[in-house]
């Protein structure tokens, strides 16, 4: 019987494959997981709206899973709904973030509710590797919102944000992303979640944090989870879990400070891992 209580996974590039898919294989290993008594946990930059989908197909909401979005600033049960914890940026700080943020080429994107607020829904191409994006098609049905644009963000937002995502060319980001965050670098978390996504939450929050509110006062112990990653914002968790997991596509620096690699998001890297330490998950690598 594995030691294993708590399985914690990034969505995009880990979790999911190229179109944005969860493989049979892995989804039967995670379902199998939680009948031997693992609890599943979704840790992503997305709003808790664009992992609900995911975590019914994972039967989540029938065996306690947890959401952590918005890269650790919200956590749901996704079996009873209930809040376990939130925070939020104060008003003041998303207002200085939307209006900084008019100096630069980017798309900023806020959510309240069912809508995602932008500026201009026709605006909305980013160039990723000579690939031409529609950003905020792909955020919104990412998110399952409704859009909704707004001339001047920074005035419309009163009340206070989860998180701000700014989209742009990653070229353009890699250059201007000091100067973007600069006058919140001390107050704030700004982190890259993709090389055409900044974002920016409260002082302190990442996935780390989020987890270790919620699952230390559960009981759960640090050397009873694996978490699996491939971004950069995946960085605190992977460090936080006895057995961090660097999937095969991940960037270098998470490689570089995860206790093991697996394969990749399109080669069942996560039901791979699993098999190795649930000795009934029958499962063989997608190779």
């Amino acid at each position: 019987m594995s030691n294993i209580k708590v399985i914690i996974m990034d969505v995009d590039g880990t979790l999911t494959n190229s179109k944005k898919e969860i493989s049979k294989k892995t989804k039967e290993a995670l379902i199998k997981a939680q009948k031997f008594g693992a609890i599943l946990i979704l840790a992503s930059g997305r709003p808790t709206s664009g992992l609900m989908d995911f975590a019914k197909e994972l039967k989540m909401d029938e065996n306690h899973g947890l959401l952590v979005s918005f890269n650790g600033a919200k956590v749901v049960d996704c079996e009873t709904n209930e809040t376990l914890f939130n925070e939020t940026m104060s008003i003041e700080h998303g207002q200085a973030v939307l209006e900084h943020m008019k100096k630069f080429d980017v798309s900023p994107m806020i959510d309240k509710g069912d809508y995602m607020y932008v500026n201009d829904v026709f605006n909305n191409q980013i160039n990723n590797n000579g690939t031409s994006i529609n950003i905020i098609e792909y955020e919104s049905r990412g998110g399952k919102f409704k859009l909704c644009e707004k001339d001047d963000l920074a005035a419309f937002a009163d009340y206070p944000l989860n998180k701000i995502l700014t989209a742009g060319d990653p070229d353009y980001l890699k250059e201007h992303y000091k100067e973007m965050m600069e006058p919140f670098k001390d107050s704030l978390c700004c982190v890259f979640t993709a090389p055409f996504y900044f974002e920016f939450t409260a002082e302190g929050i990442d996935k780390a944090k989020a987890l270790d509110t919620v699952l230390t006062p559960m009981g759960y112990k640090k050397e009873e989870m694996i978490a699996f990653g491939d971004g950069h914002n995946d960085a605190s968790m992977v460090k936080y879990a006895g057995i961090g997991v660097a999937m095969a596509n991940a960037v270098e620096d998470l490689k570089d400070i995860a206790d093991e690699m697996t394969l990749s998001n399109e080669e069942d890297g996560i039901a791979y891992t699993l098999s190795k330490y649930f000795e009934n998950l029958d499962l063989e690598p997608a190779i």
